[in-house]
């Protein structure tokens, strides 16, 4: 790799890495893996070879063009870094009781590890995703959406204001604002910005994070620390930090030996490092602690959001199947899970939230409009809408946002791929009118002579 800092071979040479082996593995491509979405039914159709610490997820041997493969858009699968996948395994472990927890994802854009929490923690459970960049937290909206639970409230605001919320979270993780050298291999930015003055920027803010969002964790709860970087001062410094400031204790993951992820340096702590000369994935380091003490989480008292207090037109009762309690704010309609609709409306009114639940639909004059969420979502009721599938290029034609021709009834219909949705179209016999979020539309107008097919299908 070129262009490498003398300062930072300097640095993974003092922490005993070897040196020779990671410049060789950063000049090589970096690892492609897929993670099912297990909650809408789909799993990899394929003997590639597995991620080892996550369930389900595979390597494919070559980058395909994931943006002319339909099923990606509707959902069906997350394109992630293998090394940040072992959030599944983190969080399995430290919910084996698989009672629900509240969860925080601290730093979520986006929206991998986020996606992995949906699916890896006990039923029941409520995740907020929270991103403090504005245009990351639409990206990681979208993501949300895509995934298609109704366990998460978006949020768009700071670890201060989140901290404010004390004893509520069971389990936070705090992906943190790093200098990247976990991904060189990546990211030639990453590589050019690189300075030891960014190290002791990004430790100190790390340093911030904690003493603003500690708060918000409840007594014996778990703090996840992660970065995608190597040097100790992001990592173990924290680990050290978390554990003498704040009396934390750390916790071992178990891990099998033959993964390759390698232990904390210079530390007694026990913490996973993830070094691409020795994994099949890009740099990571994760590290978790518990919180002294044993006590409940805050539960917030039952009452309407403020937000959302307008009646819902009776026709919207049949969006979903499940139990959700549906309400309005005379423009869009939120739906959340009834046994955790307390809880989630508090976070919204607490927080900047910018998504919450499921949004099924919207309100215009007595028109109600069915939403990308509602056709995205695992929560949609099929017994009262019309459906249809379409093939290769007409599915391509759609997620450009083009008019396309339908044999259906007048109103709106569902467009599929496959059996996979996509999003909704209004006929109105003449021609139709494509409701395809106009910020998700594919902007490339090349359209390949064969499908762009990942291997995903129903398990």
């Amino acid at each position: 790799m070129q262009n490498l800092h003398n300062d930072f071979i300097e640095q993974i040479r003092e922490m005993g890495i070897d040196v020779d082996a990671l410049i060789r593995a950063l000049d090589t491509d970096p690892s492609v893996a897929i993670r099912p979405n297990l909650q809408k039914g789909f799993a990899a159709t394929t003997d590639a070879d597995p991620v080892l610490w996550c369930r389900h997820a595979s390597y494919l041997a070559s980058r395909p063009a994931f943006t002319f493969d339909p099923f990606f858009h509707s959902g069906a699968y997350y394109v992630q870094d293998p090394s940040s996948m072992i959030i599944d395994r983190v969080v399995r472990h430290l919910t084996d009781d698989r009672r629900p927890v509240n969860y925080l994802d601290l730093c979520a854009a986006p929206g991998g590890k986020t996606t992995a929490a949906i699916d890896a923690l006990p039923e029941g459970s409520l995740i907020v995703a929270n991103e403090i960049d504005r245009s990351r937290a639409f990206i990681l909206r979208q993501n949300v959406i895509k995934w298609g639970a109704d366990c998460c409230v978006v949020t768009n605001d700071t670890p201060k204001r989140i901290g404010s919320l004390r004893n509520f979270f069971d389990i936070i993780a705090a992906d943190m604002p790093c200098s990247g050298e976990g991904m060189f291999r990546k990211d030639s930015q990453a590589v050019a910005q690189w300075s030891k003055s960014l190290i002791r920027q990004c430790s100190q803010l790390s340093r911030q994070i904690v003493a603003d969002v500690w708060d918000a964790l409840r007594p014996g709860g778990y703090f996840i620390l992660s970065t995608c970087t190597f040097n100790r001062d992001e990592n173990e410094e924290i680990v050290r930090l978390l554990v003498d400031d704040y009396d934390a204790e750390p916790v071992a993951i178990p891990c099998e030996h033959d993964w390759g992820i390698a232990p904390a340096i210079d530390s007694a702590a026990p913490a996973m490092r993830f070094l691409p000369h020795l994994i099949r994935g890009e740099g990571l380091f994760m590290a978790v602690v518990r919180k002294p003490g044993n006590g409940s989480r805050y539960t917030p008292k039952s009452g309407r959001s403020r937000k959302t207090s307008q009646k819902v037109p009776p026709m919207c009762e049949n969006l979903l199947v499940g139990s959700h309690i549906l309400s309005s704010d005379g423009t869009v309609i939120t739906a959340l899970p009834d046994d955790r609709a307390d809880a989630m409306r508090y976070v919204a009114d607490s927080l900047n939230a910018i998504y919450c639940g499921i949004e099924p639909a919207s309100i215009k004059g007595k028109d109600i409009i069915p939403s990308q969420a509602l056709a995205l979502s695992r929560y949609l009721n099929r017994n009262n809408i019309t459906t249809v599938d379409v093939d290769y290029p007409e599915a391509i034609s759609y997620l450009r946002g083009e008019p396309i021709t339908v044999d259906a009834p007048k109103g709106y219909v569902l467009v599929e791929f496959e059996g996979a949705p996509l999003g909704w179209l209004k006929n109105l016999g003449n021609r139709t009118n494509n409701l395809y979020p106009k910020e998700w539309r594919i902007r490339n107008t090349h359209t390949p002579e064969q499908p762009t097919r990942v291997v995903i299908g129903k398990r």
